[in-house]
């Protein structure tokens, strides 16, 4: 235990120590009374002139005289993970939790994330380089056969090694991987289990979690739908969206034995009589040959013409979105929030040949907002469902919300607002700016249609919160009526002689009706609101 500081009635920031800031738990006590995190105060890092200090900040400035005290341990912390889900066969189990770099989703134009092994397999390592132990797993595919034993990796060899693998009978589905690490910490951060656990939540309403945090505290994030999804379908590359890399790697795997039967048969959009064409657009290159013989040029100069040959788009119906239904009943669940406008925008491609979408929600009040404050907006970004939460810096997303001017839209000083922006791309490729899949790569075509889909939703929030301010300065003024209406009332039954009551009657419904008229200010910035849509639409035909 170590003291923190001492309430005056008015601070509501306390400064951590260094070993502190370093301890595995730690919980607060003000005057021995355990505090709840987020509810009552939050951990996060803040500034004491040029240097950075990590500090409780509290919801409520503590009590003057109240003893703020700090319960902290550096230890071990022991993870587990279990889901229900298809689990591992046993075969590749070494490959998916014991081997770096392990790459999944090689020439595979799938909607999913793909394993590089530099997820669950960094994790098996740094286990084992900060304890020494390796990490226990369970897997079962539902075939009356259950494997469990301890996975590590051979470092110099970058190989899995399985120890203490038993078989035993049961029905057990799923994948339970546990394992225990030092040299960490537990906090509910922006940038933590809880907020990806929550985020995760989300965007997969068919998925109920349950996240048992290190005080045993049970955090349950139920399902918001029965509704599974639909296993998204493999689809062959487009040629418009080919690097020369791609080609070559493609050429290396392919069956084919002829170099034109490689383009029409391993790519979507390519027939025998575009495989043709391309021949005779490039004559000093043998179509005959085998794919694997193709040199770098070649391959540079067949990428570089299929951008002068007429394709068909790719298929569009490949994409399996979360959908503006389920996307609306998840936010609903979790957030509750005031007011909700979700967006499904209809696919487009990038890179001339990789087919996307975009979803957006905008929503206001409620539970919307970060929830390590109330008073902090928040931007949610995913990449097929899968939560992004670093290096928002270097996101088309962020970009994109940085693009439009949200004070249009009654939104101003977004980050100051109760608001939760929710923005899930959607695509068989997503271009992250690296292995770590943490961004999304700033192109042109996805930035643009990341920013009209976060208008679309945001100019429905506009409207709601004009509505409110509308309805607020009606109270305003009818309040202001009401208030002289006994007087006037009394002056004008003194003049003419006519009862009080139906004159105070006659004026309440005057006032009424005049208050309910709308202001000519407020007509007119819908109209405009109007306007700019039809110029947004027609702006997207032409590009379209």
């Amino acid at each position: 235990k170590t003291v923190i500081g001492e309430g005056d009635g008015s601070a509501t920031e306390f400064d951590l120590e260094e070993q502190m800031c370093k301890a595995s738990l730690f919980e607060v006590l003000v005057n021995g009374i355990k505090q709840k995190r987020p509810e009552e105060y939050v951990v996060k890092y803040g500034k004491r002139g040029k240097q950075n200090v990590k500090q409780v900040v509290f919801r409520q400035p503590p009590a003057e005289g109240t003893k703020i005290v700090g319960e902290w341990a550096i230890g071990h912390i022991r993870v587990t993970v279990e889901d229900n889900g298809t689990g591992l066969p046993q075969s590749k189990v070494g490959q998916a939790l014991g081997m770096l770099l392990a790459g999944t989703k090689f020439h595979q134009q799938k909607q999913k994330r793909g394993q590089q092994g530099i997820g669950a397999a960094y994790a098996t390592l740094f286990a084992q380089i900060t304890t020494g132990k390796p990490t226990d797993f369970k897997t079962g595919t539902g075939n009356n056969k259950v494997y469990s034993g301890q996975v590590s990796i051979d470092v110099k060899k970058n190989v899995p090694v399985i120890n203490g693998l038993q078989e035993a009978k049961g029905n057990y589905r799923g994948l339970k991987v546990s394992a225990e690490f030092a040299e960490v910490s537990y906090d509910r951060s922006d940038h933590g289990v809880y907020e990806y656990l929550r985020r995760t939540a989300l965007a997969n309403p068919h998925a109920q979690i349950t996240l048992v945090e290190p005080d045993k505290s049970i955090v349950v994030f139920p399902r918001a739908s029965d509704k599974i999804p639909a296993k998204p379908p493999k689809i062959k590359p487009h040629p418009l969206g080919l690097t020369t890399s791609d080609l070559i790697d493609m050429a290396s795997v392919t069956s084919a034995r002829k170099l034109s039967s490689f383009l029409s048969s391993d790519f979507t959009r390519i027939s025998d009589d575009k495989a043709n064409e391309l021949s005779k657009l490039l004559p000093e290159i043998d179509f005959d040959k085998h794919p694997r013989k193709m040199s770098w040029v070649e391959a540079e100069s067949i990428v570089h013409t299929f951008h002068r040959v007429k394709f068909n788009a790719p298929d569009l119906n490949t994409l399996r979105p979360i959908g503006a239904i389920q996307l609306e009943k998840s936010l609903k669940n979790l957030l509750e929030p005031e007011f909700l406008s979700v967006i499904q925008r209809k696919p487009k491609v990038f890179r001339g040949g990789i087919p996307f979408l975009v979803e957006v929600a905008v929503a206001y009040g409620g539970k919307a907002g970060a929830p390590s404050t109330s008073k902090e907006g928040e931007v949610m970004r995913f990449a097929n469902r899968v939560p992004l939460l670093f290096d928002a810096g270097n996101c088309a997303i962020t970009q994109a919300v940085k693009n439009v001017d949200w004070n249009r839209y009654n939104l101003k000083n977004l980050d100051e607002q109760p608001v939760s922006v929710f923005i899930n791309f959607v695509s068989v490729h997503v271009p992250y700016t690296g292995a770590g899949k943490l961004a999304i790569s700033a192109e042109e075509e996805i930035v643009s249609e990341i920013r009209m889909g976060l208008m679309d939703a945001a100019r429905k929030v506009g409207y709601y919160l004009s509505g409110l301010k509308k309805a607020e300065d009606q109270e305003k003024r009818r309040k202001i009526f009401f208030k002289y209406i006994k007087e006037v009332a009394a002056a004008l039954h003194d003049v003419t002689g006519k009862p009080k009551a139906g004159l105070e009657a006659a004026m309440r419904k005057i006032a009424e009706s005049k208050t309910a008229l709308k202001d000519e200010d407020e007509q007119e910035d819908e109209e405009l609101l109007a306007l700019e849509e039809d110029a947004e639409k027609e702006v997207e035909e032409e590009n379209a």
